[in-house]
Formats: C-alpha cells, structure tokens, sequence
C-alpha cells in the first residue's frame, strides 16, 4: 500500500471501532496529515477518549494520557528537575525527569477542568514545540499531536479556555450523539469487545496486535506529498475572502455583522489551507478545490469566531454564523 491507501485504511479501521463519528474520524486524520492540534467538544460517553485511544493505537510512537484536574500542576505535565544524590561523585546534581507532554500523541482529556496555568503550560507546549524547566530547553518529539477533550462551557465546574489559546488549535471537533442505528451497532460492538476480554483473561492470551501500523516515516512523507498539492490563485482568493468578511460582517448581511464580535486571525486562513489541501490528498486529487474548503470550515473556524451577545441571545451557534458566510461568499 502507498501511503494514502494505508490513511484510508485506518480511516475504515477506525471507523468500525468508533461508530456513527465518521465526520470526527476524518477530522483527527486530517489533523494527522497537517501536523495540528484538535479540540473535541462533546458530553462525556460519546467516544471522544476511543477515538484518540484508536487512534493512537496505530501510530508508531509513544502514547501519553493526561487527566486535567482543578489540583493539576504544570510541572505535572512539562516534567521538573529532582535532586539526585551521587554517591561516587563529590556533586549532587538535578536531573531532568520528563513530563506526560513527551510523548507523540497526547490524549489532554477534560483540558477545561484544569486552572488557566495548567491549560497554559501544555498550550505553550503546542505552540513552541519545546518546554522550558530550570531555564532549560528541552525539545518535543517531532511527531507531536495534542488531541484535547473538554466538556460543553455550561457543564458544572469547567474553565473555558481563552480565544488567544484556542486558536492554537488547528481544527475543533463537535462530537454529537449517534443515531439510534448506530447505537445499537455501538452496543453490540462492546459487548463483543467484553466476551474476547473474558476469554483471554480466561486463557492468559496476550490482547491482538494491530495489523495496520502507520510508521513515523509513512506520516513524514504523507506531509511532503501533501505539500505538493496545488492551489490556484482563485482558491486562495477564496480562502482569503472567506476570512476577510469575518473582519467586515456588514460586507455579508446586517444579521452577520450583528453576531460577529472579533474576526478571523490569519493563522485561520493558513489552517483553511493546510487542512484543504489534506482533504484534497485523502480523496486522491493534486489540487485543491472549493469544496474542500466548503467541507472542513466548519472545524477550522468554529472555535476562531467570537460571537456577539447578540448571536447568544439569538440562539446563533459558529457553525450556523460559518454556513451564513459559506452561502454569502461566491467560490
């Protein structure tokens, strides 16, 4: 398999083990492909934890899990130097002892239970691809990817994050609830999932080991292929206004202007980009279209947008303000 069949193929792999989230499978090797950070939204139970665990389990490389608490400290995620006594030297020494956040996938699971000072070591984390202990630098691996789970902002005892801080994440991911087929499809799957746990421990056989395993050179070069892809001057014309009238909302509708509170940095327009020409190279194409700008803006753009009270007290959501402006700019 070259490299995109063997994408397509955890796709479908993932797809059968988190059921009825085909949009959220999609998103997450997306992120993969455009080496980004994704913030999943959705109420506990809703597979969010399975899809990065799925994940995970067929990228090679380490594997870290972080649980935020309101008690969580910085240097419980950044690591911190300990004092080590050396018997056979006449010096001590401090010695660095790396944190969670030293790993290639990183789940950041519940991020907004977790104070504001915890929530900015790890972003600080993602943004410099380094941590800084004891005014030392310590580099993060190069395959680096924070998937962060949260809870809706109206849940009880929640922090939600700064505008500042959730546009360091590339794409943000609402995680609805499944049909009601494919919740019948999830139970079944689980209760399969219980007996062939039973009966290993039973037998004292070794959980199966993945046939699919995506290597850190596979994803290396997926990035370099994905490079490659064409965008013509008129698709980035289009990127661009879509992110310009999110700065001049009268320019669409007086309903826009009334619900936009703060438009679109430019880091949202190179993430249109990079996540448009991924989606280009998973359907097979060397060109970028409208289309896949069209599909993955509402991930992109989402957590980018601040809203007016006017939208809040409208019942206006992003993803309803995105669609106004989709149907407003002509390709």
């Amino acid at each position: 398999m070259n490299n995109r069949e063997k994408l397509l193929a955890l796709e479908a792999s993932m797809n059968q083990q988190v059921i009825g989230q085909q949009e959220l499978v999609r998103m997450l090797i997306v992120a993969l492909l455009c080496d980004g950070h994704v913030l999943l939204e959705g109420l506990p139970g809703l597979a969010k934890t399975r899809a990065v665990r799925e994940l995970a389990r067929h990228i090679e490389g380490e594997f870290r899990r972080i649980q935020f608490t309101p008690d969580l400290l910085p240097s419980d995620i950044t690591g911190s130097e300990i004092y080590q006594q050396n018997a056979t030297r006449e010096e001590d020494q401090f010695r660095f002892r790396p944190g969670p956040v030293f790993g290639n996938i990183i789940l950041a699971d519940e991020i907004n239970r977790a104070s504001a000072r915890v929530q900015s070591a790890l972003l600080e984390a993602m943004e410099e691809r380094h941590v800084t202990v004891a005014g030392k630098t310590w580099p993060l691996p190069g395959i680096f990817m924070v998937l962060a789970t949260q809870n809706p902002v109206d849940q009880e005892g929640t922090w939600p994050l700064p505008e500042a801080q959730l546009d360091r994440f590339l794409m943000k991911v609402i995680v609805d609830y499944p049909s009601k087929e494919n919740e019948q499809l999830v139970m079944q799957l689980v209760r399969a999932e219980q007996q062939a746990k039973y009966q290993a421990a039973q037998h004292q056989t070794p959980p199966p080991e993945t046939d699919l395993l995506i290597s850190q050179q596979n994803i290396a070069d997926c990035w370099r292929e994905i490079a490659t892809v064409y965008v013509a001057p008129t698709v980035e014309q289009y990127i661009v206004n879509l992110v310009e009238m999110t700065r001049h909302p009268d320019q669409v509708s007086d309903a826009f202007a009334s619900y936009i509170s703060l438009g679109i940095s430019p880091r949202g327009t190179l993430a249109l980009d990079r996540c448009g020409r991924a989606c280009a190279w998973l359907d097979g194409r060397d060109a970028l279209l409208p289309e896949d700008i069209q599909r993955i803006a509402p991930a992109v753009l989402r957590h980018r947008l601040l809203l007016s009270y006017q939208a809040n007290a409208d019942n206006c959501t992003a993803d309803q303000a995105i669609a106004m402006l989709l149907n407003a700019v002509v390709a």
